[in-house]
């Protein structure tokens, strides 16, 4: 992202206006962090991360212009002889003189804020993430079924769309389908959607493409979801080995983030939907703290251990 980008992009919602001239517009930003100058304007420069955005609120002003002009040249030369992508001033504060000169020179664009600084970094942190997130593009269907994100894969044809419609008939919501954009926020937050040209349309072989929103509602659908668990559809295999007591949970790794997957077997008449509801209730109890094969196989042990029951002597 250049930094034209950034101003074109958030100039209303962040109160921007570019102090310097347009010569350094189409410097690159490489990274969603961002900084505060901090020691480098008193002469320490050692650990300074030069190739983030630059913020100078009140602290950094005030302390520049509590410098006389010869020792504030002085830091302001040493600060921008960095390869820094913007300098951002926030609190429509006046940047201390030399530093628009200087700026210029060496074509480091100035923007100034009228958020405070707080609020700046509240406003576009989100933005810069989301720019900057690590994405990827999946063939599947994604559904929000009691608020868990449930990502549908397996081969195609297999069924994953025409689960997802029923699922919509009963009441859930769908996000996308046949192609899931999904992003990486943080370490662990994977968050899909469905691509642009879209608009939650599906495809269902032997009658076409149609639109959920315009059958459904608006309440059938969501622009975006987080992504919980992997629904894996396969067509049964009696010689395949599928888990029957949910101990032996399996995950599926999707931009470095395991995601519970779990694969279910399609045999004729199999409430396909229905099962996946229980899924997505599941998981909700597991992440209460709940884990049903867990206390399930402790009963059994205490059992083949010999140990007495609660209700055993209980003789109300």
């Amino acid at each position: 992202m250049t930094v034209d980008d950034l101003l074109s992009s958030k100039r209303d919602s962040l109160a921007l206006e570019l102090l310097t001239d347009e010569r350094g517009l189409m410097r690159p930003i490489h990274t969603p962090e961002i900084s505060s100058p901090g020691l480098v304007l008193t002469g320490y420069s050692e650990r300074f991360p030069s190739d983030r955005i630059q913020v100078l609120g009140e602290t950094e002003i005030s302390f520049l212009e509590s410098l006389d002009d010869e020792r504030r040249r002085a830091s302001i030369e040493a600060f921008l002889a960095f390869d820094i992508p913007v300098v951002f001033v926030t609190k429509s504060q006046e940047p201390p003189e030399p530093l628009l000169e200087i700026a210029n020179r060496v074509g480091t664009p100035v923007i100034r804020t009228a958020l405070k600084t707080s609020d700046f970094y509240t406003r576009i942190k989100p933005f810069l993430e989301e720019r900057f997130a690590p994405v990827t593009t999946l063939h599947g269907s994604l559904a929000d079924v009691y608020g868990v994100g449930l990502l549908f894969m397996g081969a195609s044809g297999v069924g994953k769309s025409e689960a997802v419609l029923d699922l919509v008939e009963r009441g859930h919501r769908l996000v996308a389908d046949d192609m899931v954009i999904v992003s990486r926020r943080g370490h662990e937050v994977l968050i899909g959607r469905g691509h642009e040209l879209q608009r939650h349309h599906m495809e269902i072989r032997g009658v076409g493409i149609i639109d959920i929103r315009r059958l459904f509602g608006v309440r059938a659908i969501r622009l975006q979801k987080r992504v919980e668990v992997v629904v894996q559809l396969e067509v049964w295999d009696q010689n395949a080995a599928y888990d029957r007591t949910g101990l032996d949970m399996s995950v599926q790794d999707i931009l470095g983030v395991d995601v519970p997957l779990i694969k279910i077997p399609l045999v004729p008449g199999k409430n396909i939907t229905v099962v996946c509801e229980v899924v997505a209730m599941n998981h909700l109890l597991k992440y209460a703290g709940i884990n049903t094969a867990e206390l399930f196989n402790r009963r059994l042990q205490r059992h083949m251990a010999g140990l007495p029951e609660y209700l055993e002597e209980d003789y109300e």
